[in-house]
């Protein structure tokens, strides 16, 4: 009975180290999740900022397989190269003994002011403070179940049937190696695992070279995690940077067991504390592979890119066709590229109206979800043409270049910007009118469709106009733009008179009508500023203000 008491006792402390772990990873990452990735992306400049931004980042987060997460889809998503991204994986990896190193004093006492602090930060119910409440709370109950472990673990050292389980499983580093790497796996934390590893060789639970070869196992583990939730996408590059951390963390450990025998002994030579002498050899084998395989990353992600080669799926709709990085070093070919690609942005808006207009005119069920994916390959094709521009050397482009690529980011972004109003609000307000069983009136219906068929004809202006430049196509869409808010004005006034006649049609149906008819002014306005606007502006043709007496130089029409 007094065994299985203790078990539980141990079994709840583990569980609440993890859960301390866990609250400090939730906690920053509320707190400052967004801006830690956006310094993470502007690091990755170049490997050495990367590698010192990966470890700070890291420190933080308490966890390497975030940061890693993140990276990885930078580089899936052909934002950033493959090295600044290993490299940030290696700092990362750094990052993590931070923190042991901090815990691995006699720090314990410190644990209900901690809390103390976290639960005032927390009770102020605003964040950030209350996200940084809670890792305060997190780091507290950290060492609380450091402690506790301590307690439950002393009594028992001397206990025969654990010292003859802990002494088959010290003769063996493979095996620790091996249920080290296991358990942080399953806990999703090396920091955790190496903490416990700590405690246990505080207590003489194991020997030093036990729990070396048990931190070898946590580093080997943190890497697993992310290959395997990385495993479910198609594309073999978006599994280059977490499979190749993880041979890289493997080789690693191959190496720290062929040499751990001398390790041990000098570790225990230079730190007769054997809880710091853990967190020491913890730090300095991270620090040894970021070493000697920092020089060799160049080399390394050229071996990666080979094994794991880009899937070329000539079916997937939002692959770049036309995207050539051998024009890259011609501008006004590149420009030219990117100008086609972004045509392709067209069909795939106008498959989504024509998708839109299915689902309200005959309430297809299937083309909502079909939009949904479309949404999809508008995003992946905008984010590749940003990419691609983003390479080109400004010096190497003349004022016109500069121009045009400027007038291609912006229809990109406007072609994209009026997905996502198909997408999130136009398809969802057909998805709440299927669901609720609603049906327009006649003349309701007609108006809705009249608009979206103006769209697409809109749209396909839009689209030649981009290619052509033509200044008098310009003055027809930026007019036409004006057409369609009359129109929209006319179909909002004839609305408010059936309501006025007790129409119950279009009383059971107004909110969702009027939003519509909101939201299709928008992507208009949107395909206008996509086309029209940049040409009546090199032009001289765009008045700055529709206000009268009021021209400020800086303003222009919204359209809304």
């Amino acid at each position: 009975m007094d065994f299985t008491f203790a078990i539980a006792e141990l079994a709840g402390a583990v569980a609440l180290l993890l859960w301390g772990v866990h609250m400090v990873q939730t906690g920053v990452q509320r707190a400052f999740g967004a801006r830690l990735r956006a310094v993470l992306g502007r690091a990755l400049a170049n490997r050495f900022q990367a590698f010192l931004v990966g470890m700070g980042v890291t420190a933080l987060l308490q966890s390497s397989t975030a940061t890693g997460l993140m990276v990885s889809g930078f580089v899936a998503g052909g934002l950033v190269d493959l090295v600044p991204a290993l490299a940030v994986m290696l700092g990362a990896n750094v990052g993590t003994t931070l923190i042991v190193q901090a815990l691995s004093f006699n720090v314990a006492s410190i644990a209900p002011v901690l809390i103390l602090v976290g639960f005032l930060l927390f009770r102020r119910g605003v964040s950030p403070s209350r996200d940084m409440g809670r890792a305060f709370i997190g780091l507290g109950l950290m060492l609380m179940a450091l402690h506790q472990l301590l307690a439950i673990i002393a009594p028992y050292e001397d206990a025969p049937s654990l010292r003859l389980i802990l002494g088959a499983i010290a003769t063996e580093p493979v095996v620790d190696v091996i249920l080290a790497a296991a358990l942080t796996w399953a806990a999703h934390s090396s920091v955790a695992v190496v903490l416990l590893t700590m405690s246990l060789a505080a207590q003489g639970a194991v020997p030093p070279h036990a729990a070396f070869a048990l931190v070898l196992g946590a580093n080997l583990g943190t890497a697993i995690n992310p290959v395997l939730e990385g495993a479910a996408g198609n594309d073999p590059a978006a599994r280059r940077l977490p499979l190749g951390n993880l041979l890289n963390r493997a080789a690693a450990v191959l190496l720290g067991l062929a040499a751990l025998g001398h390790l041990g002994r000098l570790m225990v030579g230079l730190e007769p504390d054997v809880t710091r002498a853990v967190a020491d050899f913890h730090t300095l084998f991270n620090l040894a592979v970021a070493l000697l395989c920092f020089p060799l990353l160049p080399l390394y992600a050229r071996l990666l890119a080979r094994l794991l080669p880009a899937r070329m799926d000539a079916a997937d709709p939002g692959r770049p066709l036309y995207l050539d990085p051998s024009a890259q070093d011609t501008p006004v070919v590149a420009l030219g590229n990117a100008a086609r690609e972004a045509l392709r942005l067209v069909d795939v808006l106008e498959a989504m109206l024509q998708g839109l207009r299915d689902a309200l005119d005959e309430g297809d069920r299937r083309r909502i979800a079909e939009t949904k994916r479309m949404d999809d390959v508008l995003d992946r094709l905008n984010t590749a043409i940003k990419a691609y521009l983003s390479t080109l050397d400004s010096d190497a482009l003349s004022d016109a270049d500069q121009r045009r690529a400027l007038e291609i980011l912006t229809f990109a972004m406007n072609m994209e910007h009026a997905g996502d109003v198909v997408d999130r609000n136009l398809m969802g307000l057909a998805r709440k009118r299927l669901k609720r069983g609603l049906v327009f009136s006649a003349e309701g219906q007609r108006d809705l469709l009249a608009l979206i068929d103006s769209l697409i004809v809109n749209l396909r202006t839009a689209g030649s106009l981009f290619m052509t430049g033509d200044a008098r196509a310009a003055r027809l869409l930026a007019g036409e733009k004006e057409a369609f808010r009359r129109r929209e004005n006319q179909a909002t006034t004839a609305h408010f008179a059936r309501l006025s006649a007790g129409r119950v049609d279009s009383a059971e149906t107004s909110a969702l009508h009027l939003d519509l008819l909101r939201d299709l002014k928008r992507v208009n306005t949107h395909l206008a500023e996509a086309a029209a606007y940049p040409v009546l502006e090199r032009s001289g043709d765009l008045l700055p203000s529709r206000l009268k007496g009021h021209q400020p130089a800086d303003t222009r029409e919204d359209g809304d």
